[in-house]
């Protein structure tokens, strides 16, 4: 009888997560200019989670997200997508890997000159051979779920704040990611918008199954949004649970974030 052979493990296969994570980071480590931004950082999501990431401006939450989307390479450690390490994929790879991930920016980066249908359809008519028909489809429908149906011929600069930022979370979900990456998504919105956005990434969570990471120093928003909240301090994670631990907590650090204290063991 012919021994079957085992087929080797590829360098962005060998040692994958097991479990259901969708996201796995091992130990990663980001310095930049002699700098330590990130410090041995683990954690693990599965898919249909939403993930808060918050901490103080200026602590690494960005950069976490860079490195997640390949932008950014860091020092050490690993970064798993659905089971392949994206670390050291080559640049044909990671593009693979990022048509599964969405990423809404702190601001909406809309194109001026283009209409808002526009703005949505870019990514599926730059990077696909999809049909103009179809791709008016899903534009239609992506602006539906943000609640902007019938405002896709209107131009960014006729659009609210909040309706900008609705917009590019529509662009976000445009090729049906199962990833998103929300980088201080309700930064610079008043208390009602930055609800509605809230609210946004609840539901889009609910109706398109969505794994999500959320950068944020908004309190309120982590607590209603997320499954389980990391908080970001000095570079490291100095607490990682669900939204009543974190709000409940007895680290010191993290308590005087919460409370926003002026007393307490971080140095602004």
């Amino acid at each position: 009888m012919q021994k079957l052979s085992r087929k080797e493990p590829s360098p962005t296969e060998r040692n994958a997560p097991g479990g259901d994570a969708l996201i796995e980071i091992r130990n990663l480590n980001v310095r930049l200019s002699g700098r330590d931004i990130l410090k041995n950082i683990n954690i693990s999501l599965g898919g249909g989670k939403t993930l808060a990431v918050m901490g103080l401006s200026g602590v690494g939450k960005s950069t976490l997200i860079r490195c997640i989307i390949g932008l950014l390479k860091p020092t050490s450690g690993q970064i798993f997508v659905e089971g392949r390490e994206v670390t050291s994929m080559k640049i044909v790879e990671l593009n693979e890997i990022r048509k599964n991930i969405g990423m809404v920016f702190q601001s909406p980066a809309l194109f001026d000159s283009m209409s808002i249908a526009d703005n949505v359809a870019f990514g599926l008519r730059e990077h696909t051979k999809m049909p103009e028909e179809e791709i008016q489809r899903e534009v239609a429908e992506k602006l539906a779920l943000v609640d902007l149906d019938g405002m896709g011929h209107l131009l960014p600069s006729q659009l609210s704040g909040g309706m900008q930022k609705r917009a590019s979370i529509a662009r976000a979900i445009i090729t049906n990611p199962k990833i998103i990456l929300y980088d201080e998504p309700t930064t610079g919105l008043d208390p009602i918008i930055s609800n509605v956005i809230n609210h946004l990434i609840m539901s889009l969570r609910k109706q398109l199954g969505v794994t999500s990471i959320v950068v944020t120093h908004d309190l309120e928003s982590a607590f209603k949004i997320a499954d389980l909240i990391a908080m970001l301090i000095g570079g490291q994670f100095v607490e990682v649970g669900p939204p009543d631990t974190i709000r409940n907590t007895k680290n010191p650090y993290v308590r005087q974030f919460v409370e926003g204290s002026l007393e307490g063991p971080i140095r602004v």
